[in-house]
């Protein structure tokens, strides 16, 4: 599967997820609606996201072949392995460098990580 999605694919991805199992031809009125594109962008996108494996078009029915929250953790293990060589505290390292965590944000990653110890 072929996770690389511009930012209009993204954009696009989101709104089957939000609205799943929707027909082409509403996916239509909506994009025009919320992305103000025509008919043929719509399905060009479409047959591109299609073509990546992330949706699926069957008569005239779009659903997601990946549900929103195994993509974008699909998508988070790839940068951590194209951009830290793997290394999820490098990763974590250079994050919370450039953005100042809250204490609640502390915490909620604490209780993941006291979780997962359990856990493992």
């Amino acid at each position: 599967m072929d996770m690389e999605l511009g930012t209009v694919q993204m954009r696009f991805a989101d709104i089957v997820w939000e609205h799943e199992p929707v027909t082409s031809g509403d996916l239509v009125k909506i994009c025009e609606k919320e992305l103000n594109w025509k008919k043929p962008t719509t399905y060009t996108v479409l047959r591109k996201l299609c073509e990546k494996g992330i949706l699926q078009n069957v008569d005239g029915m779009v659903t997601s072949l990946i549900p929103r929250e195994e993509f974008y953790s699909a998508k988070s293990e790839q940068i951590v392995t194209d951009s830290y060589q793997g290394s999820l505290p490098a990763f974590v390292a250079s994050f919370i460098s450039r953005k100042e965590l809250t204490p609640e944000e502390a915490d909620e990653i604490q209780k993941m990580i006291d979780a997962f110890k359990k856990e493992g």
